[in-house]
């Protein structure tokens, strides 16, 4: 029996994942959870949880040792999917020692664990672009070799997270893969993240529960989306097409466009276009920003094959759509951010 771990299971790219993984393999999945996290991105799988049906749900915390340990120790896994974070970069700000602390001192929680419990494990480390930062024109595409240069305590603690998974893997021979995914959005993304916040804004405008007013941040910052269910995909090939201990690769989509530009479509895909308004909220605004994210993917996908099938326009259908749903089936219940 092979038995994937997935650390941030209720998180949009671990739901996702969960999703693939019972779709395409005979795995059985354990997916890590907080005691308090919502578990509305698993609602479509509550019912094989409670019967165990190939995937069982657990309970444990990055900043707790001994509850990554024990869920490590049981599971024992094949493959370890480690997705969990404090993954935003505007939340770092003002909780910087948490997000360390969860990003870095965790991802440590959760390669010590392997290395004493399973070490034959084939572990997918989750970084981020972040790590980059603040690229300037002249090395975009961004490879793999471009210099760190983080502009937020996510960010940093991602640098981090990088380090430790090639640290793992060099010192102790573990299979220890690190992946430093571009935007990627899509069904289930949160609220937090910019075009997510776009389009629950313009679905709680349609749906009357708010005036057609899109607040924003930063619209000049440049980045290449992708679509979540490309980027599990992407996932799953990175620790089966001949994964190679200690390696790092850069995978993101390949729709170049400003922040600006994202909300443009959306708008443009919405009953009220003619109508809704765009305001800054000073409150969306990061201290220092990333403003220029565009991978260069060669290296990913010259070793596995992968490349991105969705296309950004139906990722932003999809997007929006969600959105929609929820709206429509919960109402007031969201507040506006």
């Amino acid at each position: 029996m092979t038995t994937a771990f997935i650390t941030g299971i209720t998180g949009m790219v671990g739901s996702h994942l969960a999703d693939y993984l019972l779709e395409k393999t005979e795995w059985e999945i354990v997916g890590l959870q907080r005691w308090r996290s919502p578990l509305d991105n698993l609602g479509h799988l509550l019912e094989r949880a409670n019967r165990r049906d190939r995937l069982k749900l657990v309970y444990g915390d990055l900043r707790d040792t001994l509850s990554i340990d024990k869920v490590i120790m049981d599971a024992k896994p094949d493959y370890v999917f480690h997705l969990a974070a404090q993954s935003f970069p505007r939340t770092s700000f003002d909780a910087p020692l948490d997000t360390l602390d969860a990003n870095i001192q965790g991802t440590t929680r959760v390669l010590e664990a392997v290395r004493q419990h399973c070490p034959a494990a084939i572990v997918h480390v989750c970084s981020s672009s972040e790590v980059f930062g603040r690229v300037p024109k002249e090395k975009l595409p961004i490879d793999e070799e471009c210099t760190f240069h983080p502009a937020s305590p996510y960010a940093i603690s991602k640098v981090g997270t990088d380090l430790v998974g090639r640290f793992y893997a060099e010192a102790y021979g573990m299979t220890v893969m690190t992946t430093r995914m571009f935007t990627h959005t899509g069904p289930r993304r949160g609220d937090v993240f910019a075009e997510s916040s776009f389009a629950k804004q313009i679905a709680l405008a349609e749906a009357g529960f708010i005036e057609p007013v899109i607040r924003v941040g930063n619209l000049k910052s440049l980045r290449t989306i992708a679509d979540v269910r490309d980027a599990v995909h992407a996932y799953f090939l990175l620790v089966t097409v001949n994964p190679q201990a200690g390696e790092y690769y850069n995978i993101g989509g390949q729709h170049t466009a400003e922040i600006g530009e994202i909300l443009d479509h959306l708008i443009s895909l919405s009953s009220l276009k003619n109508d809704l308004k765009i305001e800054v909220d000073p409150d969306r605004l990061r201290p220092i920003d990333a403003d220029l994210q565009v991978p260069d993917t060669s290296k990913f996908s010259h070793h596995t094959g992968w490349h991105p099938q969705i296309s950004f326009e139906q990722t932003m259908l999809d997007l929006l759509a969600y959105w929609r749903d929820r709206v429509r089936d919960e109402g007031n219940r969201f507040l506006q951010r």
